[in-house]
């Protein structure tokens, strides 16, 4: 049977995004017993299209403020608008193939942006074959660790997870195919946050991020108890707050006051007495440190090693899943009976697991080459090299994907951190150190960065297509392609932009991830210390945390990342819990619930496409941002009065929800 052009998307079925019933069964947009269009040459080229523009534009973005969009969202806008102007009938399934193939921008550039560029840093030496083909093979490793665990994220946890970006985008695609009332708001919202999001990040009429320094006594706080509040007034990262909703934004919200309302503080409390500097690596006395300094020092390798913990955590929790994957690509790699297969329903299928075992031992020898002849030279060094990606790649695949799942965001760089103290400490110890031992060290980093951030995106994309329809077996063949394409791109504007800009001395591209990478990993293959105690510390705080019930990747989290990217979220939760709660009738509640997700979606959507565009036009040399203006206290305060108009806005166009509205 093939999709009729007469049929209509009515949206998103109810039960999408709550836990299933005994019995009941969740029934995607696009009927499974359909053949829908999905993989056409349209669908294919501004797929690849897309993955070409995307990565190139996130690239520069992150390396010039540390922060990597996410692309799905704006792709989705893209591929609904291709679709609208054209006039293709019944393009759901080859927008989210569009999608798919686009989003590989956001992954791969992450993947390779947080690490290689720490080459250059140091002095080091980068080809782009380095940086090519450890983006393509951690890439293609991060998809084939995943498959095996998509059904038990996207089906088997249905409703359990909130999956905030894979809503957002889910929104916008099926607005787009539906139109009517929902597509009507989800435009107007997008504008407004996009336009919102566009006046700070290209006119830069007000701050983008509101403290309590701007008032004297706040000053004060700042500068002598080291206390000081922040909160990013941007729309979209108040929108993706209130698709988390309330109980995981406050969790990662309290990892972060713990951190700058209590640790900061006692740390600060004790360093009049102390006159030398305390901790591996540091230069500086407590007494002249601010509060991001200490933050950067002391915190955040505790929220590092509660990431890990966690994520250890995470792996045993998950350990039945791994061996019910092990053991399904085992019996199905020999079974002889692979056909049966093809009778299943086209949305439950997968690459087969013969072809994925296949592949990953394939990829194994592919990176052990690599290794081999392109970094380490030495055969016993290239197979220790092997099997940390390998081992560190698999076991934290599923804690990437956890966290995209609860949060939306990937601790990729909290990971890679963590790889490459461990690879350090194994290479060196193997007699390999200097700047020959830094090369590898960051090339095993960025294959297992850019094998992690696949597999946390790729969720994402997976949970889309199953909320819609599509077949999953398409989605992740063509992922391949889009890779290869995104690496190849992202290979290139890295040396471009390293040839122009530098990433060290004045005008530099800021590239604060690997800088910090750099930071890590100079001193111990130079024979110095890493932090242990500070992540011994957090991993301790991760079992307690689990030992009393509170999800420790959510909270880790929340000390790992800067305060002013958690206050928002909680904002958002807080806005998600206000709308859902007010009526005494659960209808109401529930439509109001589902406008404010909408109106999130637009927020996270006009955002995320208003910011490809600013950094397009600063790439270009357009900017018009006042940087005296745009870092003084009225600008501050001019920025916590139009967020409070825009938070306003969403829980009275929220409120105005009505039961069976179309």
């Amino acid at each position: 049977m093939t999709q009729n052009d007469n049929d209509k998307v009515k949206g998103i079925p109810e039960n999408a995004y709550t836990e299933l019933k005994p019995g009941e069964e969740y029934h995607p947009v696009m009927p499974p017993t359909k053949t829908v269009p999905e993989v056409s040459f349209w669908s294919v080229s501004w797929g690849l299209l897309m993955a070409i523009i995307f990565s190139a534009a996130a690239a520069y973005l992150g390396l010039k403020i540390g922060q990597v969009f996410e692309a799905a969202i704006p792709i989705a806008i893209i591929a609904v608008g291709l679709s609208v102007v054209s006039g293709r009938k019944g393009a759901l399934g080859e927008n989210v193939m569009i999608q798919s193939i686009g989003a590989n921008s956001g992954v791969i550039v992450a993947g390779a942006i947080f690490t290689l560029p720490a080459l250059y840093i140091l002095n080091l030496e980068a080809h782009f074959y380095q940086v090519f083909l450890s983006s393509l093979l951690g890439g293609v490793l991060g998809i084939l660790f995943l498959i095996p665990f998509r059904k038990y994220f996207v089906s088997d946890m249905h409703g359990k997870y909130p999956f905030p970006e894979a809503t957002a985008t889910t929104e916008v695609l099926v607005s787009g195919e539906k139109g009517g009332k929902q597509a009507r708001l989800l435009l107007i919202s997008g504008l407004i946050g996009g336009i919102y999001d566009f006046i700070i990040a290209t006119f830069g009429w007000w701050a983008e991020v509101f403290t309590t320094r701007v008032i004297p006594f706040g000053a004060q706080l700042a500068d002598r108890a080291k206390l000081v509040f922040k909160i990013n007034v941007g729309s979209a990262v108040m929108g993706l707050g209130y698709i988390i909703g309330l109980k995981y934004a406050a969790i990662i919200a309290a990892g972060s006051f713990v951190g700058w309302f209590v640790i900061i503080p006692i740390i600060n409390y004790f360093a009049p007495g102390i006159t030398v500097p305390v901790g591996n690596n540091v230069t500086n006395i407590l007494a002249n440190m601010s509060v991001e300094d200490i933050f950067a020092n002391y915190v955040r390798p505790i929220g590092i090693g509660g990431i890990a913990m966690a994520g250890v955590i995470g792996i045993i929790r998950s350990s039945g899943i791994i061996k019910k994957a092990f053991g399904l690509a085992i019996s199905e790699t020999f079974s002889k009976k692979q056909k049966a297969s093809k009778e299943e329903l086209r949305t439950r299928r997968d690459i087969p697991m013969a072809i994925i075992a296949g592949g990953i031992v394939v990829t194994a020898i592919l990176i052990l080459i690599f290794f081999y002849f392109g970094v380490v030279h030495n055969l016993y060094h290239a197979l220790l090299a092997l099997l940390i990606v390998m081992i560190i790649a698999f076991l934290f695949t599923t804690v990437a994907a956890n966290a995209i799942a609860i949060v939306g965001t990937n601790p990729v760089s909290g990971m890679t951190l963590m790889t490459l103290i461990i690879t350090s400490l194994i290479m060196s110890s193997a007699g390999l150190s200097g700047q020959s031992g830094m090369v590898a060290a960051l090339i095993i980093g960025g294959v297992v960065c850019t094998a992690l951030s696949m597999a946390g995106g790729f969720i994402t994309d997976l949970k889309i297509g199953y909320w819609l329809g599509s077949s999953p077996y398409k989605q992740e063949s063509w992922k391949f392609l889009g890779a290869l394409v995104s690496a190849a791109t992202v290979g290139g504007v890295i040396i471009l932009l390293n040839k122009t800009y530098g990433f060290t001395g004045e005008g530099a591209l800021v590239a604060p991830q690997a800088n910090a990478m750099a930071a890590v990993i100079e001193p111990m293959m130079s024979g110095k210390p890493a932090p242990w105690l500070l992540y011994g510390a957090g991993a301790f705080l991760s079992l307690i945390l689990t030992m009393i019930g509170v999800p420790a990747l959510a909270f880790a989290l929340g000390m790992f990342i800067p305060l002013q990217l958690n206050t928002p979220l909680l904002v958002g939760g807080i806005i998600a819990h206000i709308v859902s709660t007010r009526s005494k009738d659960e209808r109401v509640n529930k439509a109001r619930k589902e406008r404010g997700t909408l109106i999130a979606s637009g927020f996270i959507a006009g955002g995320a496409l208003m910011g490809v565009i600013s950094a397009i036009l600063r790439f270009g040399g357009i900017n018009y941002v006042n940087a005296e203006w745009f870092e003084s206290k009225p600008a501050e305060i001019l920025a916590i009065v139009m967020f409070s108009i825009l938070c306003a806005y969403m829980i009275w166009e929220a409120l105005r929800a009505k039961p069976d509205e179309e």
